[in-house]
């Protein structure tokens, strides 16, 4: 039995507006806002040498991060991780964390949060002031 597809699937992160907020070029791709899912989101992030991502927490979300180009460094509560293409990190929930490009090229990951957060304005606990704190944070949510 062949079960047809009724909402949108495939979203290319060219389709997706840049957010800049914490670092780099973060898009999500997979959300409910994009393609009406319901146990996460997820979606690339496109670091430049020396570049990072603020740290912050996610209260109800682990993180699964995966190197597709680059040297990188995850800090988890303070411990620094060597990352480079091919690897794979989960990011516990509650874990802070914070990601730069340690390398001397772009840096190209993909990553997935989940369960969702109660409310898209609890996903994320910053811990270090975001670079471009007046943009919002990634719309993930179903919500028009």
């Amino acid at each position: 039995m062949t079960t047809a597809i009724t909402r949108t699937v495939k979203v290319s992160a060219g389709e997706v507006a840049p957010n800049t907020k914490r670092g780099g070029d973060l898009r999500v791709t997979l959300s409910p806002r994009t393609v009406g899912c319901t146990s996460g989101f997820g979606g690339v992030l496109t670091l430049e040498s020396g570049d990072f991502v603020t740290e912050h927490y996610h209260p109800y979300s682990e993180e699964f991060l995966h190197v597709v180009e680059g040297d990188l460094t995850m800090t988890l509560d303070g411990e620094p991780i060597g990352l480079t293409a091919g690897d794979s990190l989960l990011v516990p929930i509650g874990v802070r964390h914070r990601l730069v490009n340690t390398g001397r090229s772009i840096a190209r990951c993909a990553f997935h949060l989940s369960p969702l957060a109660p409310r898209p304005e609890l996903g994320h606990v910053d811990t270090e002031e975001a670079q471009r704190p007046e943009e919002a944070n990634p719309d993930v949510s179903g919500a028009s």
